[in-house]
């Protein structure tokens, strides 16, 4: 089997879009704001602008070399994705039995009540995400899709049931819709 010598990748980048690349730490900024990626464990991936593209380039790319440059595409692709559309993800907010009550407190998700609980769960908020909550949903926006994510999924984990039946306490917050922001 003949490997491919040269593995290479193009990303256009849009008007209205800037990108920095200081070695192998890429920095683009939008109109909705700045994602920064540091992808500096990415040993055999080159990534380099030429003109209006970003280019990827691995050598002598074996299955694991092409998987990652692969990722480190995605990853830069959201990232143009987030600083021009922007993600959001909804939450609803679920109770059968005591109503919980959610706030935002500084860089982290306060669920009071929850299941009748005395003390609160607390979800961290990961990166610059905004959140809003209304009476019975959670929306989380921001630029960053792994930022927005993560705190998306604290937030659902922070009100997972342990030792009761799931059938009879549906209580929660749950992930129903994600997409672009705009």
């Amino acid at each position: 089997m003949v490997r491919a010598v040269k593995l290479r990748e193009e990303i256009p980048i849009p008007s209205g879009v800037n990108v920095e690349i200081d070695g192998r730490k890429v920095r683009v900024r939008g109109p909705k704001g700045v994602v920064e990626k540091d992808f500096s464990y990415a040993r055999g991936v080159v990534i380099a602008r030429e003109g209006e593209s970003i280019v990827f380039e691995a050598y002598f790319a074996d299955r694991r070399a092409k998987a990652q440059l692969y990722s480190l595409v995605s990853h830069v692709r959201n990232a143009i994705d987030g600083v021009t559309r922007g993600y959001r993800y909804r939450l609803k907010i679920v109770y059968s039995h005591f109503p919980i009550s959610v706030r935002v407190d500084g860089d982290r998700v306060v669920i009071e009540n929850f299941i009748g609980e005395k003390a609160p769960r607390v979800a961290r908020v990961v990166g610059d995400v905004k959140i809003s909550v209304s009476k019975t949903d959670v929306v989380v926006e921001g630029c960053d899709l792994e930022a927005v994510s993560q705190t998306a999924a604290n937030i659902e984990q922070a009100t997972k049931i342990r030792k009761l039946d799931r059938r009879v306490f549906v209580d929660g917050i749950y992930i129903y819709e994600r997409g672009y922001a705009d």
